[in-house]
């Protein structure tokens, strides 16, 4: 009787966990999960991260009467080279209407090593934003240049303004989605690479039942 009660009051096993109903997925469930999540996360940040804008100004570099008609392809390599230095953003901070420090982080310039040109791109969240500071920072450069154009005999001059982007420079979500996906397919594939072997276990050889019937046999 009393084994009896222990028998119905023994506790259940404990319940199927998270971790071993995992494990007992296929391995290459990894891939799928990996896309999937990595798609949701590159669609939520498309969505949350604010769009930025960029607009491009263009100055041209322009030999003198007196000067060689290649300095000017050296002065605008140079040009470009200080297009974000304070003296040229300092100037500028006061048509943009932005302090030097946030002109220095959204503003970049290129030269081109075929022709004497220079482009300003500058960065913002707003297109208008974009297009001042792109504009304020091309003349503030074609300013200070042209102090000294008598000793270097090149001046400059904008030959583009920047205008007002009608699209942002910024991945849209669907862009940033599909980046999130492949991005988390392939980390689901490494994990798939690295994951631990699932060792066989030894199958145990079936043991012979005893021969009673022999035994029986030669008692009698």
């Amino acid at each position: 009787m009393t084994e009896t009660l222990k028998r119905r009051h023994r506790p259940a096993g404990p319940p199927a966990t998270v971790l071993g109903r995992v494990k007992r997925l296929p391995a290459w469930w990894l891939l799928p999960a990996g896309a999937l999540a990595g798609a949701l996360a590159g669609g939520a940040y498309g969505v949350v991260k604010t769009p930025t804008y960029t607009a491009t100004s263009y100055v041209l570099a322009v030999p003198q009467e007196k000067s060689d008609p290649t300095a000017a392809l050296g002065f605008a390599q140079a040009y470009g080279r200080v297009a974000t230095q304070l003296a040229v953003l300092g100037d500028a901070q006061v048509e943009s209407g932005v302090s030097p420090q946030t002109l220095r982080d959204s503003v970049q310039a290129a030269t081109s090593p075929d022709a004497p040109m220079i482009s300003i791109s500058a960065t913002a969240a707003k297109p208008g934003k974009a297009r001042d500071i792109a504009n304020a920072v091309s003349r503030s450069l074609t300013n200070n240049a042209n102090h000294t154009k008598d000793s270097t005999q090149v001046r400059l001059l904008q030959l583009s303004r920047a205008i007002k982007p009608e699209a942002p420079a910024s991945a849209a979500p669907p862009m940033t989605a599909l980046v999130g996906a492949s991005a988390g397919g392939l980390l689901g594939g490494l994990a798939l690479l690295v994951r631990p072997r699932r060792t066989e276990e030894p199958v145990a050889a079936p043991v012979p039942a005893p021969a009673q019937a022999a035994d029986l046999g030669r008692e009698t």
